[in-house]
């Protein structure tokens, strides 16, 4: 009988759900799930009928932080911890971690935070571009009370969606958040009961879905963009990414159905 898998993968109506699936871990990232979860976001973020990644996570926690276990074991050179082999490193490559991947991905991503989310779970939710949280759950900024820091974006992007001040005083405190206060500084569009959340945030990812895919894929691109861009160079560069999109079949199928009073069907082409 072979062994549950510790990430799920599925896709349906153009959305694919990734569930961290280690419930009684608290879904803390053990190596292996590293591999797997940035290989399905390359997969996802490469195949044309995906249009929208949806991450959650099974049980009561979304995802509790890298799994401390392996962590520890990486000061063994023998122990198979998370990063050994590299702690003598002088040059890290981190372009196929999971942060990285998430961050660099085409399709836009929803986190759909069945429970908790502390330390690199917390990072992995900020790092998607919409996050929708189950009341009753939480997210734990606890780096500093381990003595390190969110290595996985967290300091990236926190000063970016709730400003330097809030930013600073949750890193430097290490601070715990109710779902109401994650909504309250902006950290999640919304805060629904649980029994409510795979069905709301499928009914987004549908919706986003049911959109040209090129479109929404140009736009997520552009506001990436325009994080480290002047007002007029960003203007430029949309200018380019209309040009090609304008030219598309879809942009042509949504000006037909918008003049025919129907809804559109795109194609991503």
């Amino acid at each position: 009988m072979s062994e549950t898998p510790e990430v799920l993968y599925a896709v349906a109506d153009h959305v694919a759900t990734i569930t961290l699936n280690r419930p009684e871990r608290m879904n803390t990232i053990s190596r292996a799930m590293l591999d797997a979860l940035t290989a399905y976001l390359i997969a996802a973020d490469a195949d044309p009928d995906v249009r929208v990644v949806v991450l959650t996570g099974t049980g009561r926690a979304f995802c509790a932080g890298l799994d401390l276990g392996e962590v520890t074991k990486a000061a063994n050179p023998n122990g198979g911890g998370i990063t050994s082999g590299a702690e003598n490193a002088t040059d890290l490559d981190l372009r196929n971690t999971p942060p990285t991947v998430l961050f660099n991905m085409g399709k836009p991503t929803i986190c759909a935070l069945n429970g908790s989310a502390a330390g690199y779970g917390m990072d992995t939710a900020l790092g998607c571009d919409m996050r929708i949280m189950a009341k009753g759950a939480k997210m734990a900024a606890a780096f500093t009370k381990r003595g390190i820091v969110p290595e996985s974006g967290g300091t990236w992007f926190l000063p970016r969606l709730i400003g330097w001040s809030k930013a600073a005083e949750l890193i430097f405190t290490g601070r715990t958040l109710s779902a109401e206060d994650c909504l309250e500084m902006g950290l999640v569009s919304r805060v629904v009961e649980p029994s409510e959340l795979v069905d709301v945030a499928r009914a987004l990812a549908l919706e986003i879905a049911a959109n040209a895919p090129l479109a929404v894929q140009a736009a997520k691109r552009m506001m990436r963009m325009g994080l480290s861009e002047t007002f007029g160079d960003h203007v430029h560069h949309v200018f380019l990414q209309l040009l090609p999109l304008l030219k598309s079949h879809d942009a042509l199928e949504g000006m037909r159905a918008f003049m025919e009073k129907r809804p559109a069907v795109f194609e991503g082409r």
